[in-house]
C-alpha cells in the first residue's frame, strides 16, 4: 500500500496534549493487513518504533491511557472502545500520516458502541440505547451539538417521529394492566361448566392500593372466569349444554386476553393516579360487569380521552362484548352465575341494575346486546386512523426497486459486523438478523410464519406435513432433489389458510442462494445459532433468541420478535448523519409486518398487476 501525501503539521494543542511528531517511514510500500493489532504494529516498524516511543509522543501529562492499554493494543489482547481510546486512534493516525479512520475501520467489532460518552442527567438504561447513535467525538463537541444529536436520536431512531409514535412512547410509560399468567391456550372446562370463585376468595385477598397504578396479577376468581372464556373459545369441543360460533387461535386468544386484561386494569387503577382509572377495588371485578352498559361508556370515553379520538380498536372490543352475550352462542350469556359477584359501583354500575339482570338475565343480555351494536354504529361513524402504516418506511416505498432498496439494510449488517472469533455471540446475532430481513424479503411472511418456523438442518429427516398441520408451523429444511434451501409450510397454519392462493396445497419455496444467503444460512445453523441458545432448552424453531441469565425460553413471542426486528431497523436501517451508519435516509423504526408492504409494493411496480401484488399481502 503506497504511503498517502504528508499532512501539514499542525501548529500546536492544547497542554493537555503532546505537540504531533512525523517521524520518518522507513519503506514507503506495504502489504497492508486487515487485523487491527497487526496494522498497528506494522507502522511501528515502519517508523522505527517501540510501543513506549509511541506512548511518549502521542499521550500526554492529562491523559487518561495509560501505557499499558497502547501495549494491550499492539498485542492483540484489547482494542480500543472508549471515547477516549478513538483519540488516541486518531492521533496515531496523524503521526504516522495515515488516513482518518484507517485503525477504526479495521477492528474486529467495528458497530460496537463506544463508552465515556458525557451524558449526565440520563438514566443509565437509556444510556445504553443512545450510545450506539452517538458520535466517537461526541464528548469533544459543543454542548448545543451534543444537545441536538441527543435530541435527534430520542425522536428518529429511540421513538419515531410520527404522532403515533409519540402516544405510544408516552402511553408506554404507564402501566396499568392486569395480567393472567395462569391463563393459556387450550385446557378443559370443569364438568358442570360453572365457574366457583374459592370460598374464602373475599376474606383471603389482600388489596394492595400502591400496586393500582402498575402491571398486576389478575385475583383468583378473575382468573378463573377468563381460563374458562379461553377454554370456551379454544377448546376441540365445547362441554355438554353450551354452544358457541367460530373459535380463537392461539394468537387470537393471547391478543384477547390482554385486551380485556387492559380493560380491568382501567377500571381497577386508582383514580388520582397517572391513569386516572376509576378505582373499583380488585376483590370486585368480574366478568359479570361486562353486562352493564355504564362499565363499557366509562371505559370507551377513557380511551377517547387518553388518545384524543375513537379508532377501530374500541370497535373491536365492542364486537367481544356482542359476541359474549349474543344469544345462543354467548360464553357470558350461557354463565348467568357470574352475576353472584357483581356488586354496587357508583357511576357505573346501580343495585336496580342488578336486580333486573337477576330477575331477567336474558332480558339483560338482549338490552345490552342491542346498545353494544348502536355503539359500534356510532364509533365507526367517527373513528380516525391514529398511525399510516407506510409512513415509517416511505423512503423504500418511494424507490424504483424497494426490495433493492430495503436489502440494503441487509448489507449494512455484514458491512458492520463483528470478529465472529473474538466476539461470537455479536457475530451470531448480526447473522441472525442478516437472515431474518433476508428471509422476511423473500418469504413474505406475516410474523408468526415467519418466527414460528421450524428448523429441519441438514441430515435429518424432514417433519412429515401431517406433523406440520397438527403444529400449525412451517420448517425450513435442504432438499437434496433441489439442491437447496426449501421452506415448507401447510395451508392451515396461514390466516388466509381457504384463500384461493393456497387452494388447499402447501406453500413451497426453494430460497434463490442470492448475495450469499446460503452461506449464512449454513453458518447460522452449524454455528451461530448454537452460540444463541448456550445451555437453553432448543425450542425448535429457525429463528432464537439471544438466551440470558433471566430467559425462560429461546423462542421468540409476537412481542419480542417485534423488538427485535425494530432494534435491527434502529442500528442499521436508518441513515445517522452523525455517525455515518446505517443504510437508508429517512427510514424510521418499524416491525416485521412492513416488509410485506415493501414486498407487495415492489411487485406492483414491476409488474403493474394489483392482484399479483395483493397475493404478497
Amino acid at each position: 500500500m503506497p504511503e498517502p501525501p504528508s499532512k501539514p503539521k499542525p501548529a500546536g494543542v492544547t497542554s493537555a496534549r503532546v505537540n504531533v511528531e512525523f517521524p520518518e517511514a522507513l519503506f514507503k510500500v506495504w502489504a497492508d493487513p486487515t487485523d487491527f493489532a497487526e496494522a498497528l504494529q506494522l507502522h511501528l516498524r515502519r517508523h522505527g518504533e517501540t510501543y513506549w516511543t509511541l506512548y511518549r509522543g502521542i499521550i500526554g501529562p492529562d491523559d487518561l491511557t495509560d501505557k499499558n492499554t497502547l501495549l494491550s493494543w499492539i498485542e492483540g489482547r484489547r482494542v480500543p472502545r472508549s471515547t477516549e481510546s478513538f483519540h488516541v486512534l486518531s492521533r496515531i493516525e496523524q503521526r504516522y500520516r495515515l488516513p482518518e479512520g484507517y485503525f477504526k475501520a479495521k477492528l474486529p467489532h467495528p458497530s460496537r458502541s463506544a463508552s465515556g460518552f458525557n451524558l449526565s442527567g440520563i438514566e443509565p438504561a437509556e444510556r445504553r440505547r443512545l450510545a450506539w447513535h452517538l458520535p466517537e467525538d461526541f464528548n469533544a463537541l459543543p454542548f448545543q451539538k451534543r444537545e441536538e444529536i441527543v435530541d435527534w436520536v430520542r425522536r428518529v431512531i429511540i421513538s419515531g417521529s410520527t404522532d403515533y409514535r409519540k402516544f405510544q412512547a408516552a402511553a408506554a410509560k404507564q402501566r396499568y394492566a392486569i395480567r393472567f399468567p395462569g391463563v393459556s391456550y387450550g385446557g378443559r372446562a370443569p364438568r358442570d361448566g360453572k365457574i366457583l370463585a374459592p370460598a374464602n376468595y373475599e376474606e383471603t385477598w389482600i388489596e394492595d392500593p400502591d400496586l393500582l397504578s402498575g402491571v398486576i396479577e389478575a385475583p383468583p376468581a378473575l382468573a378463573m372466569e377468563m381460563a374458562d372464556l379461553v377454554r370456551f373459545k379454544t377448546s376441540a369441543l365445547t362441554s355438554v349444554g353450551f354452544q358457541r360460533n367460530g373459535v380463537w387461535g392461539e394468537e387470537t386468544a393471547s391478543q384477547k386476553i390482554e385486551h380485556l386484561g387492559l380493560m380491568f386494569g382501567a377500571l381497577a387503577a386508582a383514580k388520582d393516579g397517572e391513569v386516572r382509572g376509576y378505582g373499583v377495588p380488585l376483590r370486585q371485578l368480574t366478568f359479570g360487569l361486562l353486562l352493564f352498559p355504564g362499565v363499557w361508556d366509562w371505559y370507551l370515553q377513557w380511551r377517547e380521552t387518553r388518545r384524543g379520538f375513537f379508532t377501530a380498536w374500541e370497535v373491536d372490543m365492542l364486537r367481544i362484548a356482542l359476541a359474549i352475550t349474543k344469544e345462543g352462542t354467548g360464553w357470558l350469556r350461557q354463565h348467568p352465575e357470574l352475576l353472584s359477584r357483581v356488586q354496587p359501583i357508583a357511576g357505573l354500575v346501580s343495585q336496580n341494575e342488578i336486580d333486573y339482570a337477576h330477575a331477567d338475565w336474558h332480558g339483560a343480555c338482549d338490552d345490552f346486546h342491542k346498545h353494544a351494536a348502536h355503539r359500534v354504529k356510532e364509533i365507526q361513524r367517527i373513528a380516525r386512523v391514529h398511525r399510516d402504516p407506510f409512513e415509517p418506511i416511505m423512503p423504500v416505498l418511494e424507490v424504483a426497486s424497494p426490495v433493492g432498496e430495503y436489502r440494503k439494510i441487509t448489507e449494512e449488517i455484514i458491512r458492520l459486523m463483528p470478529d465472529e472469533h473474538r466476539y461470537p455471540r455479536p457475530a451470531a446475532e448480526a447473522v441472525r438478523a442478516f437472515l431474518m430481513l433476508r428471509l422476511g424479503l423473500h418469504l413474505g411472511l406475516r410474523q408468526k410464519n415467519l418466527r414460528q418456523l421450524m428448523l429441519c438442518p441438514k441430515g435429518h429427516m424432514p417433519r412429515s406435513e401431517r406433523v406440520l398441520e397438527k403444529m400449525k408451523r412451517g420448517e425450513i429444511r435442504w432438499s437434496d432433489r433441489e439442491g437447496g434451501w426449501e421452506v415448507f409450510i401447510p395451508a392451515v397454519a396461514f390466516k388466509n389458510a381457504h384463500s384461493s392462493f393456497f387452494g388447499d396445497k402447501p406453500f413451497r419455496l426453494v430460497l434463490p442462494d442470492l448475495l450469499d444467503l446460503y452461506k449464512y444460512i449454513d453458518a447460522y445453523v452449524e454455528r451461530h445459532r448454537s452460540v444463541l441458545l448456550r445451555s437453553a432448552a432448543d425450542p425448535g424453531t429457525f429463528l432464537v433468541k439471544t438466551v440470558k441469565t433471566t430467559s425462560t425460553d429461546a423462542a421468540y413471542d409476537v412481542t419480542t420478535f417485534y423488538e427485535a426486528w425494530r432494534l435491527t431497523i434502529q442500528r442499521y436501517g436508518i441513515y445517522n448523519p452523525y455517525t455515518g451508519r446505517g443504510a437508508i435516509k429517512g427510514l424510521l423504526p418499524h416491525g416485521p409486518h412492513n416488509v410485506r408492504d415493501v414486498l407487495a409494493t415492489h411487485i406492483l411496480k414491476q409488474t403493474g398487476s394489483y392482484e399479483q401484488a395483493s397475493y404478497a399481502i
